[in-house]
């Protein structure tokens, strides 16, 4: 199995190498089915990709495979799949024969974080068409490769942050950038989740149904604990990125699409565990700071407990400008406050939500990266502005950072952790 999965990914980087990847005619032709493989069934994968695709299939949509490294979780999804659509999916374990199929036009990423980018990469050298979750990256340096990937092999990418699709918030990015609220000045992003302990894990050996070498995929050696999996990989910097590079992502995207922004030049954060006395790396609490170039700022703060909300909001957005505000709660709703004294005037909810699976098939269809509403920049930056505040969590000082170059100011220790050594073959290449 190793052996055929290593030569199998040689066989498709020779391939796309040598720039013979063609476009796929079904997924370019609106009267040709879209076949798709849903790569990590576990979690949002089966939960909300696969009936996201099957929503669609009327137009021509069709779920035709399943994959994931645990065979345990593989084997329930695809008996839920045949009970509620009467048909069978194929079933893989190794993503790369997925990549290796003629028949499957594009992708539906949601392994853990940690394998998002090589996923999104590999397809994109396959011919793939790609919708990958949140965040697109596990840090900073494979944003970049991911974009240079979809431009090299002109394949569709989509960014998980459904809010983007969202008619409700789309209307009030608009009119924001129309003076709704005067000049923004700031935004504050908030993530206050329930997320409880984990406990104490032991070490041990992976069960029989799951690959464990597979799993690990790019990620550093690590013996098998539940400390990991199948869902605590979240809260451990080798596989995940805590709640900041989480659910966090979706309201740091929020803020830089409202604010126009993208990369900062300094990062402030601190934080720290408080509750539980558990197996998690992550930070239980983070407080993170970002200035612009523009001279904008953004706030964000993580809590795993919801003792409190802002405007009614745990889980959203506030956006200041120099006449009023903007809420946001979530992906789908948002109010206006104008004025900025004892006599402001509160606006009612407006809520509207919309389909980012289906915008993803509408730019695979129409060949045009402009029709999609989180193209794969979106996975770069959004998810970058997670990773810089993280990693000025964990060096616990102030950072400077140049936008441009995307490399810190005379910061050799911070560069470090803008990438990971990689485990052979489970490489990000510096040339896509």
């Amino acid at each position: 199995m190793a052996e055929l999965g290593r030569r199998t990914f040689m066989q498709s980087t020779a391939v796309a190498a040598s720039g013979l990847v063609t476009r796929s005619t079904s997924a370019a032709d609106p009267s040709n089915k879209i076949r798709i493989a849903v790569i990590g069934v576990g979690g949002r994968g089966g939960g909300s990709h696969v009936p996201g695709w099957q929503n669609h299939a009327a137009d021509g949509v069709e779920v035709v495979c399943l994959c994931d490294v645990d065979k345990a979780i593989l084997n329930r999804q695809s008996a839920d799949f045949e009970k509620k659509y009467s048909v069978k999916p194929s079933l893989e374990t190794d993503l790369r024969k997925v990549f290796d199929r003629k028949d499957i036009d594009a992708v539906s990423i949601a392994t853990p974080n940690h394998w998002h980018a090589l996923a999104t990469i590999w397809a994109c050298q396959a011919g793939k068409d790609v919708y990958v979750e949140k965040p697109g990256t596990h840090n900073v340096f494979e944003g970049r490769k991911m974009i240079e990937a979809a431009d090299k092999y002109q394949r569709i990418v989509q960014h998980g942050v459904q809010l983007r699709s969202s008619e409700a918030l789309r209307d009030v990015v608009q009119q924001m950038n129309d003076g709704l609220i005067g000049k923004i000045y700031m935004s504050r992003a908030m993530i206050y989740r329930w997320r409880p302990g984990i406990g104490k894990q032991a070490d041990g050996k992976p069960p029989k149904f799951l690959d464990w070498n597979q799993w690990l995929g790019p990620a550093e050696e690590k013996t098998f604990s539940r400390r990991y999996h199948p869902y605590n990989w979240h809260w451990h910097w080798a596989f995940g990125n805590g709640d900041l590079g989480n659910q966090g992502v979706h309201e740091l995207d929020m803020s830089l699409w409202g604010l126009g922004e993208k990369m900062p030049t300094q990062i402030s954060a601190m934080g720290g565990k408080f509750l539980w006395d558990d197996d998690k790396e992550c930070p239980e609490v983070l407080s993170a700071q970002y200035l612009f170039p523009s001279g904008k700022m953004l706030e964000v703060e993580v809590r795993h407990w919801c003792t409190n909300y802002e405007e009614g909001v745990s889980v959203g957005n506030v956006f200041y400008g120099s006449t009023g505000v903007v809420i946001v709660d979530e992906y789908n709703r948002y109010k206006v406050i104008k004025g900025v004294d004892a006599a402001r005037k509160e606006g009612q909810w407006v809520e509207k939500g919309g389909d980012h699976f289906g915008n993803f098939l509408k730019a695979v269809r129409s060949r045009k990266k402009e029709d999609l509403h989180g193209p794969v920049e979106t996975a770069h930056y959004s998810s970058s502005i997670a990773h810089l505040g993280n990693i000025a969590y964990r060096l616990g000082r102030r950072l400077n950072f140049d936008p441009v170059t995307e490399k810190f100011v005379n910061d050799k220790e911070a560069d470090e952790m803008l990438t990971r050594p990689y485990r052979a073959p489970f490489v990000v290449p510096d040339q896509v």
